[in-house]
């Protein structure tokens, strides 16, 4: 990350890198309201401790870098980031009670808005961390992911979203700020950044397993098959066109190979009925054993059987961003819950642009523990098209 690199090198002091990122914010957010909380002196303050740090020869990997978190308890499990060198700004946006699809970063000032479109939602429940990201105002921020509470957010604003590995210890603890809150193994820690090297820089500073290879051979592209609908997802025409075209494009790069099945495409239970049913209160979990368990034997299939890809491509979402009235009937989650279900890592790469002027993803998906996989992917897909920053 080049903010830590010149920090570390005395190039930039890790102060005035925070006070630019609240400038940003100052200018900004009132438009975005990604940030419910701004902590200008107290980031100052650790600002100066990081430049103290690295003045005593400290090599923080993370030195001076603005990260926004997720929610107002957020910081709770920064203590890792804390510890790399990255400066805490602000707390970002969540959706409050009983407005699950709306955002409300400032109160009476309105809610989150798409950085892209205002009249549209950044998604949920990572929404100000992945608007703050697109809009540039800070290079990293924290999200959790319950069913897509990090990809569906980073799709909808064109950035890049990881979930890890469900009960994967991270520094972030078991599931980061919603940990303590989910019972029921279904939320995961993530992250939301404007490029995959900085994305990759945040793995490495909280995963306690940082060492673990990439499950692909090196030496080769790794195989990929892509799914347009998981077997029971009715994704709208045009998302599903541009992850389809993002994935040709990766294969075309040499950043993937795409297979063709030989045999029946992939098609897991709707994980739907599951999800819901774990997060009911009382409810039988008979069922949502049961489908966990199907999907779990025709996943492990997928990634280590005779035919065995070593990644799963589909569109982040079925739908385009919708409105801040709500989404209708239709779940955004439709193909991102199966791998909170599942527990398998997945991230979100921007795909494109719709007709509408705002971007989707496409969805990846690899083993258990193979988040280096797909660091490493995104890292490749990164130098085969250019970025274009959000403006308000």
């Amino acid at each position: 990350m080049e903010i830590a690199a010149d920090v570390r090198a005395g190039r930039l002091r890790a102060v005035d890198v925070v006070d630019e990122a609240l400038a940003r914010i100052t200018r900004t957010d009132h438009a975005l309201r990604a940030f419910t909380q701004v902590w200008g002196e107290r980031a100052r303050t650790w600002a100066r401790e990081v430049d103290l740090r690295v003045a005593a020869g400290g090599r923080l990997p993370l030195a001076g870098v603005p990260v926004g978190v997720k929610g107002r308890h957020g910081l709770r499990a920064a203590g890792p980031l804390l510890a790399a060198g990255c400066v805490p700004v602000g707390a970002t946006s969540v959706p409050g009670p009983g407005t699950a699809w709306q955002t409300w970063g400032l109160g009476a000032h309105g809610p989150t808005v798409n950085p892209w479109r205002a009249d549209r939602t950044p998604g949920g429940s990572s929404a100000g961390s992945a608007a703050a990201v697109a809009a540039g105002l800070v290079p990293l921020a924290t999200g959790t992911d319950g069913a897509g509470s990090v990809r569906i957010p980073a799709a909808w604003c064109g950035v890049l979203g990881l979930k890890v590995t469900n009960g994967r210890p991270t520094g972030q603890g078991r599931a980061g700020p919603a940990a303590p809150a989910d019972r029921t193994g279904l939320a995961a820690a993530g992250v939301l950044a404007w490029h995959a090297v900085d994305a990759d820089a945040y793995w490495r500073a909280v995963s306690p397993r940082r060492g673990l290879p990439e499950r692909h051979d090196p030496e080769r592209p790794p195989s990929a098959v892509f799914s347009p609908d998981l077997g029971f997802a009715d994704p709208d025409p045009e998302p599903l066109a541009l992850a389809r075209a993002a994935a040709a494009r990766l294969a075309a790069a040499g950043v993937v190979t795409l297979l063709t099945p030989s045999g029946p495409p992939l098609r897991l239970a709707d994980p739907a009925p599951a999800w819901l049913a774990l997060r009911t209160p009382g409810a039988d979990l008979r069922a949502a054993e049961r489908v966990r368990e199907a999907n779990d034997r025709l996943l492990a299939g997928f990634f280590a059987g005779p035919e065995g890809a070593d990644l799963l491509l589909t569109p982040t979402t079925p739908n385009a961003a919708h409105g801040h009235e709500g989404p209708g009937d239709r779940f955004s989650t439709a193909l991102t819950w199966a791998f909170n279900l599942s527990g398998h890592p997945a991230i979100s790469l921007p795909a494109g642009f719709g007709a509408d002027g705002c971007p989707v993803g496409l969805q990846i998906v690899a083993a258990p523990d193979a988040e280096a996989s797909l660091l490493s992917v995104a890292r490749a897909a990164a130098t085969t098209g250019k970025s274009t920053c959000a403006h308000i």
